[in-house]
């Protein structure tokens, strides 16, 4: 080991997109992160609709360990793994995958929330869980899965993160952040909801009671791993298994009265709160409540985030029309703001698509007549969702009772400088962009005091986060946009509603 290096550590972080694996050396109060193996990832299509390639996943997961052993000279003390929310594995009596987990965006679950609203009202599972309705949610996939013979197969249901967990060590967990994008969870509690369990066994026959396992916090070592499964034994550690929970630990932030935005495929918009909040308010305004690290809620609401670019940059380079995100950020930012707008969270947004002829459609229903131009789409994309972030943070001041006084922008979007500039310019609030390596960073700090090289709570696991990162700082009123624009904005969203 290194002169003056306390721990070495390896994280596995892995997006509906992509995955890597990343070491982390933690010295003189820094965390210093290398990469060591990253992959694609994607829906694979079978027969019966879309799923994940776990086992290929693990195996590049593995891969990675195994380059971290290398790379550490066999200092590594441990490993964690933090993935995207709601999807699970299947496993029978034998501890054998029954089949590649289902992928959130099957199709399975289009008329799976009102069949579960039949049998109990949204405010009743709102009350229950304080998730935000949407249709992937673990609760709906189960409801969706109602009447498959191979539930009968089925010992234990595992989270992404949980189920590799399980391949390193043998050991059956779910850990609570992860757990707690499932509908299934009392976030109050944190433990399972008996309520929803009973509801899904005795109207939906999924033997819910019997397939869920033991929860654990973050920052629980599982087990060591399994001999020969890595080319080391390490311990396994629990971290944040949901990513934003592990990015919200990397918050760089000195206050407790921040926002974030985990911007990625999706964007993550909220605040960290010491309970959860459960109000009829905040069920309309279709707010969720995520477990996070030392017994935190993440107040926030899914947003649509890059997805939406991303769609429309392969449709063009599948229409030979491929530009590079420095030619489009450099059209689209000397283009007017806010000349058109549409709600990023529709809906019709979700799915696979010829996202640049479907942004055009919705935004025709307002009578706007967006051009099939990639600048202008790009541009009412990035002004669409700091929209977006603007009306999020602002419901979530007024349901949690808190003043936001500064908003911390981590993942890959936050080297997205327009994008960035519009949300301090929206939001009104100054914007704090960094690490793009927050999710990562997240689950190493958490590890890290997990074997006991760094001492205290969130603030000081923070503490390390802004000793490690470079950040930039955004401030309204730099670009001259108006107050009043945003409002007219807005506007043009609610008329669609309406």
């Amino acid at each position: 080991m290194t002169e003056g290096m306390q721990g070495a550590y390896a994280a596995a972080d892995l997006g509906a997109s992509s995955g890597r694996v990343i070491v982390g050396r933690l010295s003189e109060g820094r965390m210093v992160l290398t990469d060591i193996n990253r992959f694609d990832n994607g829906p694979i299509e079978h027969s019966d609709g879309i799923h994940w390639d776990a086992t290929r996943l693990f195996s590049e997961v593995q891969r990675g360990f195994n380059r971290a052993i290398e790379e550490t000279e066999g200092a590594l003390k441990s490993v964690g793994i933090d993935t995207w929310g709601v999807d699970y594995g299947r496993l029978d009596g034998d501890g054998e995958l029954l089949e590649q987990p289902f992928h959130y965006r099957d199709s399975r679950t289009d008329s799976a929330v009102e069949a579960y609203f039949k049998v109990m009202p949204s405010q009743k599972l709102y009350e229950l869980t304080g998730l935000q309705v949407q249709q992937f949610n673990t609760v709906f996939q189960l409801v969706g899965a109602s009447g498959d013979p191979l539930w009968n197969d089925t010992e234990t249901i595992l989270f992404t993160p949980d189920l590799f967990s399980y391949w390193l060590t043998g050991r059956k967990v779910a850990e609570v952040t992860i757990a707690s994008t499932s509908g299934l969870l009392d976030p109050t509690t944190r433990s399972w909801s008996l309520e929803v369990v009973q509801t899904l066994e005795e109207d939906f026959s999924i033997p819910a009671g019997r397939i869920l396992p033991e929860l654990v916090e973050p920052g629980t070592v599982v087990a060591d791993s399994t001999p020969g499964v890595l080319d080391k034994e390490v311990k396994v550690v629990a971290v944040g298994g949901h990513d934003t929970a592990s990015a919200v630990v990397a918050v760089p932030a000195s206050t407790p009265n921040f926002a974030f935005i985990s911007s990625g495929t999706w964007s993550l918009v909220g605040m960290e709160l010491d309970h959860p909040v459960l109000t009829e308010g905040s069920r309309q305004a279709n707010l969720t409540n995520e477990l996070g690290a030392d017994g935190t809620v993440r107040y926030l609401q899914n947003i649509m985030g890059m997805w939406v670019f991303n769609e429309c940059r392969r449709v063009w380079k599948e229409q030979g029309r491929e530009k590079t995100l420095p030619e489009l950020d450099a059209a689209a930012e000397v283009l007017p703001a806010l000349q058109y707008v549409v709600d990023i969270n529709d809906p019709r947004l979700f799915p696979v698509c010829d996202m640049p002829t479907r942004l055009r459609q919705i935004a025709a229903e307002t009578g706007q007549n967006l051009p099939d131009d990639q600048g202008v789409i790009t541009r009412c994309i990035m002004d669409s969702l700091a929209l977006a972030y603007r009306r999020a943070i602002r419901q979530e001041e007024m349901l949690a009772g808190r003043k936001v006084e500064v908003l911390h922008i981590v993942g890959g979007g936050c080297k997205n400088k327009l994008l960035c500039q519009l949300a301090a310019e929206a939001t009104g609030l100054p914007v704090v962009a960094g690490p793009t390596e927050g999710t990562a960073l997240g689950n190493l700090l958490i590890q890290a005091r997990a074997c006991g090289d760094i001492v205290g709570g969130l603030d000081a696991l923070r503490e390390v986060s802004r000793n490690s990162v470079e950040t930039i700082n955004y401030q309204p009123g730099t670009l001259p946009i108006p107050a009043a624009r945003w409002d007219e904005a807005e506007k043009t969203i609610q008329e669609r509603h309406q």
